[in-house]
């Protein structure tokens, strides 16, 4: 279903494309476009449908074919946005409510001028070659109150949404979390969406085991919607035999105070409908929260945002979550495509402190005004 979609939004960009082409280029500069853009969709097409079949753990040419691809697409969106915009301010004052001769050089207003293409162009390039790799760390202070003192200064790092394959390897995977490590958190959190390619799964569950001791309180991870498409149950024993905490709508001790820091963690309701999706969520965070004491401080983690909602009714100090990417497109720091309640960065339900993980890695190798991001948060007293 997802790929169908795909393929309509790649036609009727393409569609759009070839209409806006004779605002900006005439003549054999022209036809020469019109045939590269088809050129370049139809092989965009069929490497969508073909190459999940043909190559199961892109490297090489194959990855940087899809770059290429990736980029392409982008650029066209941008092409296409620009003339728009353009042909709209044209309208607005040079045209509205003016009788004038036909005058093709200044219907094609933007003809001799490189513009439009050039600022497509950067726009593509900048956002598939370097924001989607130009991970940012962000530092975030957590107020609580009565936080007891061996609390205070506690320091969570949080990854998410990494989705190794074809834009993820394992030596990025390596990479980031080497660059955590470094700084200095006490516990990471992965909150899921990372075992996300079956040839390279069970290899990433080692990398990740062999960074355990790197963390003085672990690595605790709770799933995503896409590790329960990747062979959940091999993922899941992989973990089993490893110092990985995995927690599955539990919770678990991490730290012994007068006020005792839980983490409480809740897998990704299987379930179709808003309505039965809802009530599997609120079943998973009542199951997760039975054992834990009435004067803990807990930590949620959540891999949809509206766990946060959750987290809420029973009182979280904090609940991390991820699953938007942060829509991948932002603008001065909020999300440009804002699909869901919560779509990124800090969010406030009562007293609890919600935040959205932007992701580390995505399913589209593109990001703009949005980049992967390791989050640190630090309690402090409020």
């Amino acid at each position: 279903m997802f790929l169908i979609l795909l393929l309509v939004l790649l036609a009727f960009v393409a569609t759009v494309v070839l209409l806006a082409l004779p605002h900006v280029f005439s003549g054999r500069g022209l036809r020469l476009l019109r045939r590269g853009v088809v050129a370049f969709d139809v092989l965009t097409t069929v490497g969508l449908v073909l190459g999940p079949i043909v190559f199961h753990e892109v490297m090489g040419v194959s990855a940087v074919l899809l770059r290429i691809a990736s980029v392409g697409f982008v650029v066209q969106i941008f092409f296409a946005i620009l003339t728009g915009l353009g042909l709209l301010f044209q309208w607005l004052t040079g045209f509205r409510g003016r009788r004038v001769p036909f005058d093709r050089s200044r219907r094609q207003m933007l003809r001799h001028a490189a513009v439009v293409p050039a600022l497509a162009a950067l726009g593509g390039l900048y956002g598939g070659l370097y924001e989607k790799d130009a991970t940012v760390e962000r530092e975030i202070l957590v107020p609580i109150s009565d936080l007891p003192t061996p609390l205070k200064g506690l320091r969570i790092a949080q990854l998410s949404d990494i989705h190794l394959g074809w834009y993820f390897s394992l030596d990025d995977l390596a990479a980031l979390l080497e660059r955590t490590a470094k700084g200095a958190p006490d516990v990471l959190v992965i909150t899921g969406d990372l075992f996300d390619d079956e040839a390279i799964n069970l290899a990433a569950v080692a990398l990740v085991d062999r960074y355990c001791e790197r963390f003085p309180l672990g690595i605790w991870f709770i799933y995503g919607n896409h590790e329960h498409r990747r062979n959940f149950a091999a993922i899941d024993a992989a973990l089993d035999g490893t110092n990985i905490h995995k927690l599955v709508n539990e919770a678990a001790l991490l730290v012994d105070a007068p006020r005792p820091l839980w983490l409480v963690g809740i897998d990704y309701p299987q379930a179709h409908g808003d309505e039965a999706f809802q009530a599997k969520k609120k079943e998973y965070t009542d199951t997760a929260y039975e054992d834990v004491p009435e004067n803990a401080i807990t930590i949620l983690l959540s891999h949809h945002p509206e766990g946060i909602d959750n987290g809420a009714k029973h009182g979280a100090a904090l609940a991390l979550t991820g699953h938007t990417h942060g829509c991948q497109f932002g603008i001065f720091g909020h999300a440009a495509l804002p699909f869901f309640k919560y779509n990124r960065g800090i969010v406030y339900v009562g007293s609890t402190m919600g935040y959205v993980h932007s992701g580390n890695g995505s399913w589209f190798p593109y990001r703009i005004g949005c980049p992967p991001e390791i989050a640190y948060f630090t309690l402090r007293r409020a």
